[in-house]
């Protein structure tokens, strides 16, 4: 019997007895909660080599295949698939349907997802678009008050206005539609059991529950469920979703045409209307209609390598492609991690990116987007003879990225709750998928045992400033802007790292950080997830506390930057690629990487 010293967090995510090998999951690396350490017993090799791993800093490597993602149960649901020969595609909906029901506050059926693919067998790279829409009935004045005025932002998201159609069910399917090796059904057997039998409340979970427990109140089911009895959830509590279960039992039954055109679909129309204080305009119309899009990929040169992800309507592989494509004319492999000159050049290069996604970034299918001008090598050469200076930039402004429309700048939130999953099979398929409900636990509104997103809070909440149109505003139908950023980077054609993050725009720093530290610093792609963030969007630079990152107040501020030491969350989750497979998971959350 493998013997671990696990923490008192590890210890109630594996629910004591560990009588499953679902249940012999934890973290051993939880900086959020206070953890003594004790003795445990039982806990499989496998398990146990990807928890001393991350908890010494170092990647676990496999030969076969592999799967990060940020809680273990949902990790094991996906390892299971990809032992019987399944494809990263049949994995991801195992670990979708198991995050759904363990991290609910961050991804699930009821929100939506966009997923980067690399096929072995074609070689080819593509993206889903699994973005939530906006309703028909919705108009560009949906997240104002009566004199025209934006609502405050959680006055806007709990209830039923922040709901657009959720595109996370059929973003499943089409994936495993496509790519799929193993039947449907039985990749929901793990989350569905978990559901009916209970699984233990992670130190994260509750956490969460706890700080937000007043507006998990408001609504009679979300309350009913989190606050049984008026009390938080804790850690260590077993917990069952029998609605859930029998959720995912429809779906794996008859697929995602249950939760669109079935009794699922109607009900979250009905919850969404009816929600009281803030009601929606979400319609069974909406639901039926709603699609996943194929999108070529967007992909921008950086050293040896092309790095490419997820295109309009997310933010996300046009402002990493930016921020690298930036920094690319100074060696950054000679500066160093430790160099306050690199963070300068991360930082300014980041708010020039910035400045252009506020402006220019939306759904492409309602305005026009300038992809290709706006990573064009010409272009980012010339925006990066700005950064040839020895103190930070003052005010930033968006550049011309040989685009003859007036756009006005985006003000909106986005808000980090998310997650992230990649994934690795037999067969050498790559698969990077960022999931979501927005806010953390959505709108709170709960149907059949998952909570809505808020999504449509993504939208810019003004229509123009000074008069000029914002491209992000809300219509009918369309997609708000996002910042996730699923990324596959690819060299010679062939994938060599998959990674991603949540943590709302704060996202886009996180992956790029992480790229230059695999690329230009050396670093394993642990210590690269692992690191300490540094971080600049607006122009206050943000340094994550506790970590070395932090030393960099006082040669950042002395090179006139405006700096905030304070908490990171990220939660990088990624595979490189070589002669053997190497995860790394952010010690941030309670996930893993585990593979064979």
């Amino acid at each position: 019997m493998r013997k671990m010293f696990l923490t008192a967090g590890v210890i109630a995510l594996l629910g004591g007895a560990l009588p499953l090998a679902a249940q012999q999951a934890a973290d051993a690396v939880q900086p959020e909660v206070a953890t003594s350490r004790a003795e445990v017993e039982g806990v499989s090799p496998a398990l146990a080599a990807a928890l001393s791993a991350k908890g010494l800093g170092q990647p676990v490597e496999a030969q076969n295949w592999m799967v990060a993602a940020a809680n273990p149960l949902a990790v094991e649901a996906g390892a299971d698939v990809l032992r019987q020969g399944g494809s990263a595609a049949d994995a991801m909906v195992a670990v979708q349907a198991v995050l759904g029901l363990v991290e609910p506050q961050s991804s699930g059926l009821g929100g939506g997802a966009f997923l980067v693919w690399y096929d072995a067998e074609t070689g080819e790279l593509t993206t889903l678009d699994g973005r939530e829409t906006a309703p028909l009935a919705a108009r560009p004045t949906l997240f104002q008050d009566e004199a025209g005025e934006p609502l405050k932002f959680f006055d806007a998201v709990v209830g039923g206005r922040s709901v657009g159609t959720p595109g996370t069910p059929a973003l499943m399917e089409a994936a495993h539609r496509r790519w799929g090796r193993l039947d449907w059904a039985p990749l929901f057997d793990r989350a569905i059991a978990l559901a009916e039998d209970g699984f233990t409340v992670s130190p994260r979970l509750a956490e969460q529950i706890a700080a937000d427990a007043d507006r998990l109140g408001r609504y009679r089911d979300t309350a009913n469920y989190f606050l049984p009895g008026g009390t938080p959830l804790a850690a260590g509590d077993v917990k069952k979703n029998r609605p859930y279960a029998r959720t995912l039992a429809a779906l794996a039954e008859g697929g995602a045409a249950e939760f669109y055109t079935g009794a699922i679909g109607k009900t979250i129309a009905r919850v969404v209307q009816e929600a009281e204080g803030n009601p929606g305009v979400l319609a069974e119309i909406d639901m039926a209609l709603y699609e996943v899009r194929e999108r070529p990929a967007v992909c921008v040169p950086y050293r040896a390598y092309e790095v490419c992800g997820m295109g309009p309507p997310s933010s996300g592989a046009l402002t990493v492609g930016q921020i690298l494509g930036l920094v690319s004319g100074h060696d950054m492999a000679a500066l160093g991690p430790d160099s306050p000159e690199a963070w300068r050049l991360i930082g300014d290069a980041s708010r020039l990116a910035f400045a252009d996604r506020g402006r220019y970034m939306a759904d492409s299918d309602f305005v026009p987007v300038p992809v290709k001008g706006l990573v064009d090598a010409a272009y980012l050469e010339e925006r990066a003879k700005l950064l040839d200076t020895d103190a930070a930039l003052g005010d930033v402004a968006p550049g011309n990225p040989g685009f003859d429309h007036a756009w006005a700048d985006d003000d909106s939130i986005e808000f980090p709750s998310t997650s992230h999953i990649s994934i690795v099979d037999s067969a050498g398929n790559a698969l990077s998928m960022t999931t979501t409900i927005e806010n953390g636990f959505g709108s709170r509104l709960m149907v059949r045992g998952f909570l809505l997103n808020n999504e449509l809070t993504d939208f810019s909440f003004r229509t123009h400033a000074d008069g000029v149109p914002i491209a992000n505003r809300v219509e009918p139908g369309k997609r708000p802007r996002s910042s996730m950023a699923p990324t596959i980077v690819m060299q010679g054609g062939k994938p060599v790292l998959v990674i991603g993050s949540p943590g709302g725009s704060r996202i886009i720093g996180y992956v790029a950080q992480a790229v230059i530290a695999w690329a230009d610093w050396g670093m394993n792609v642990q210590q690269a997830v692992s690191m300490g963030h540094g971080l600049n969007r607006f122009g206050t630079f943000d340094l994550e506390e506790g970590t070395d990152a932090a030393k960099l107040q006082e040669p950042l501020e002395a090179m006139g930057f405006e700096v905030s030491v304070q908490g990171l969350n990220s939660g990088l989750h990624g595979i490189a690629i070589g002669e053997t497979l190497q995860g790394g998971a952010d010690p941030r959350r309670e996930g893993i990487a585990l593979g064979e």
